[in-house]
């Protein structure tokens, strides 16, 4: 066992890795709420051009009842207990959680450890909830099962304007990577998968070692801790190899794009440092902050608030953390006659951020900003669940937590332009616009 000393909480986590390789973190916080959660370390980083969006599906269709549990029991058990029952699917990880009252002696913690290992280890997958494969041409299939939820969830995104700008930004940044893949598959993937398909893809990847079950809240650890260890019971089901999948290199790489709509979008992507590399995730977290981040950024005093007549209705940056190299992206939204003078203003307060160098002033204001939201990340069950599962599923190791906010005192300006000239250089970048269909020059 571990401990691990976790800012603004009142006791250390404890981090048990289990012998087949399944990792129990129980975390203390005053409160009647609790949250259990398992984060399984599978999403899009795992998956083919044949079965593109399996992991999402996959999370849909674990909710479709267990040997123990009809479908909906889950659900219906334990919301009726004040609980909030979901999961996500990302590139690095899908996670399953339940928030909940803990209640007295902590019973109903105790059923959402029981149900939630079930549903985990045991889920049916019947083919009557998936809905049969069908030919996405044949306008007669009426089945409306999961299978048909999850394309028509797809074909959804896929008329969001910032959803299609992203997506062809993200799959130009590589060459190979899974990552260049949108988490949600495509509805001709979808329409043709299998049950088969879907649980060979379970049993490959929902093993001990790629699990983390996560239990945050006011409970005595030593019984939660045999709870979760009786409850998932792996019955010797074994650890596939981990893959590896090989870095790609930066490129740069201008893709555009038309569609039915009045303005004009544009997203610059670059690929960056590991997310276990601390310290320049955090350059990237505070660059972020003071170039794009709300209303008193340079994006936006620059080229929103002070211009007499704007190019932009929005601009702002994002900085994405990943497993196998973050990414950051600069997004927009501008008059749709504007493209070239708004890509030329973009590319331009690019070069002031060494040009008109970062000032201390803007650097403690972005670290100022970066506390407060580490610090709202430790108020709640919830967010103390997903930060921890974060680091220990995306990051690979949860004692980061301890150094973080040193780290973060110790960034210098230098810092930060080192960080721009290394990762934001606009040789390494991609630069993705959608316009309307009549603004193509």
């Amino acid at each position: 066992m571990k401990k691990i000393k976790y800012p603004y909480l009142t006791k250390e986590v404890e981090v048990y890795e289990r012998e087949n390789g399944h990792t129990i973190v129980l975390a203390h916080k005053e409160g009647v709420l609790a949250n259990v959660s398992t984060w399984v370390k599978t999403g899009s980083i795992n998956e083919t051009d044949l079965n593109n969006g399996i992991s999402h599906f996959l999370e849909h269709l674990m909710f479709k009842g267990t040997h123990k549990h009809k479908a909906g029991e889950f659900d219906k058990t334990l919301e009726a207990k004040g609980a909030i029952v979901n999961a996500a699917t990302w590139k690095d990880y899908t996670f399953y959680y339940v928030t909940l009252p803990a209640g007295q002696n902590c019973e109903d913690l105790k059923l959402a450890i029981e149900l939630h290992a079930d549903m985990m280890l045991d889920p049916v997958i019947p083919e009557e909830e998936i809905g049969a494969p069908f030919d996405l041409n044949d306008t007669k299939v009426t089945d409306k099962r999961e299978r048909h939820v999850v394309i028509e969830e797809i074909r959804m995104r896929k008329d969001q304007s910032w959803t299609k700008v992203y997506n062809a930004c993200n799959f130009n940044m590589y060459t190979n990577h899974p990552y260049k893949r949108d988490v949600i598959g495509t509805p001709e993937i979808i329409s043709k998968l299998t049950r088969d398909d879907i649980m060979d893809y379970y049993r490959t990847f929902y093993t001990p070692k790629n699990m983390t079950t996560i239990v945050v809240g006011d409970f005595n650890h030593e019984e939660i801790l045999k709870k979760v260890e009786t409850e998932f019971d792996f019955k010797g089901r074994e650890n596939s190899p981990a893959r590896v999948n090989n870095l790609d290199k930066p490129v740069s790489k201008r893709v555009e794009e038309t569609s039915h709509i009045k303005t004009s979008y544009a997203m610059f992507g670059w690929l960056g440092p590991k997310a276990s590399d601390l310290k320049q995730t955090i350059c990237l977290d505070l660059i972020s902050i003071i170039f794009g981040d709300g209303t008193s950024s340079r994006l936006y005093q620059n080229l929103i608030e002070k211009p007499s007549e704007p190019v932009f209705n929005m601009i702002s940056s994002e900085h994405y953390q990943f497993k196998d190299g973050n990414n950051f992206f600069v997004q927009a939204n501008f008059k749709p006659d504007k493209k070239d003078e708004a890509l030329q203003l973009i590319k331009d307060e690019l070069k002031k951020l060494l040009d008109e160098k970062i000032t201390e002033k803007e650097l403690q204001k972005a670290k100022k900003k970066t506390k407060t939201r580490f610090a709202y990340s430790a108020e709640t069950v919830s967010e103390i669940g997903e930060t921890i599962g974060y680091y220990t599923t995306v990051c690979g190791d949860l004692k980061l937590i301890e150094e973080y906010l040193n780290d973060l005192e110790k960034i210098t300006v230098e810092d930060l332009e080192n960080a721009v000239r290394k990762y934001l250089p606009l040789e390494n970048a991609v630069i993705s616009t959608l316009v309307p269909e009549d603004c193509t020059k």
